[in-house]
């Protein structure tokens, strides 16, 4: 049976509250949602909450899931989604902080001018569109679904070192789209960090 085929069942009962079935999901994924996290957050206490979280809403949500969806998206776009807003309360701190002890205090409409994480988010998956289709697909792969290099050389039928290089070519393309806009400092390395 395809993990696909058996992430359908166990969606179905998921949405009916059975706590074995999410259970059983939490097991096959709570290890690639920490993983992902790290590579963003840095931070074991924030990936640790993150995963949390995710899987909190996951069981709010269940009567929402749809079982023809896939479920290990719906989990990363969950998880992408609360980091951001972990980045932005970061961004909105240090600026508070900067302005104070600069003395030169701006309105919080302003503060929310300067950071703009869906809007970015949105360029960023502009920019990964026009990547090769293999290159977006490994990209995709390893940053959205938060796959190692070896499960996506396994995958494609690549080395890990072919798949690596797609990965840091893909990086560099975004980089180079993106160089007229301005970004806050700790999402770009967030989003590129290796």
């Amino acid at each position: 049976m395809s993990a696909d085929f058996d992430n359908t069942i166990l969606v179905e009962k998921l949405r009916k509250g059975d706590i074995e079935s999410f259970d059983l999901l939490y097991d096959r994924y709570a290890g690639r949602l920490h993983y992902f996290g790290m590579k963003y957050l840095k931070s074991e206490e924030e990936t640790e909450e993150l995963v949390q979280t995710v899987f909190l809403k996951v069981w709010e949500y269940r009567r929402n899931l749809k079982k023809d969806s896939s479920f290990k998206s719906y989990l990363f776009t969950i998880a992408y989604n609360d980091i951001c807003k972990v980045f932005r309360k970061k961004y909105y701190h240090q600026k508070y902080v900067s302005d104070i002890l600069n003395e030169n205090p701006q309105p919080f409409a302003e503060i929310e001018k300067g950071f703009h994480c869906k809007s970015v988010l949105e360029r960023i998956q502009e920019i990964i569109e026009k990547l090769p289709e293999r290159q977006k697909v490994i990209f995709r792969k390893s940053r959205e679904e938060g796959k190692s290099s070896r499960e996506i050389a396994d995958e494609v039928g690549l080395s890990p070192g072919t798949v690596d290089n797609y990965i840091s070519q893909s990086m560099k393309f975004i980089i180079s789209g993106l160089h007229n806009e301005i970004l806050p400092l700790v999402l770009i390395f967030a989003l590129f960090s290796i």
